[in-house]
């Protein structure tokens, strides 16, 4: 115990007389170091938005593409236009195709020679999408063809006497 007290005490004058820096500022000193980064007015300190986090977030994680594809579905209204959109509407998106289902096959007839101009549309709006084509089809019918045994013929028709 009689070792440390006499070196505390000289650390301690010599810290006093400004011969030696203390504990402390010698830790504030290494940390302002590595700390050059983390000054104000340097570059890369500028404030971002959310807007700006978001989308870094978005497009490191991933999922642009997916979101360009909902926001196609969303915003089908302003790429299609209104009277169009109120007879067709988007309902699947696979392998590049975009499936159209309209009213009526005579509105999935106009829409596939209107295509071009949609695509793109589509491409121009929504590059990440990967809508390469679309696919109009008119409204669902009831099918009497259910299930993976389905045999060919007129179907019920034929029992109706």
């Amino acid at each position: 115990m009689t070792d440390e007290r006499p070196s505390e005490t000289v650390a301690t004058y010599l810290r006093l007389r400004g011969l030696q820096p203390s504990a402390w500022a010698k830790r504030r000193r290494t940390r302002r170091a590595g700390d050059e980064d983390k000054q104000p007015f340097t570059p890369g300190r500028d404030p971002h938005g959310v807007g700006d986090v978001l989308a870094d977030l978005t497009r490191d994680a991933g999922w642009d593409p997916q979101l360009a594809r909902e926001d196609l579905v969303r915003q089908w209204r302003d790429v299609a236009g209104e009277e169009t959109a109120r007879h067709a509407e988007p309902v699947a998106l696979g392998d590049g195709i975009l499936t159209v289902q309209c009213d009526s096959t005579a509105w999935a007839k106009n829409l596939s020679l209107m295509r071009g101009t949609i695509v793109t549309e589509i491409l121009k709006r929504f590059p990440d999408a990967g809508v390469d084509s679309i696919r109009f089809v008119g409204p669902d019918v009831p099918s009497w063809k259910w299930g993976p045994r389905a045999v060919p013929g007129r179907g019920p028709r034929d029992t109706y006497g």
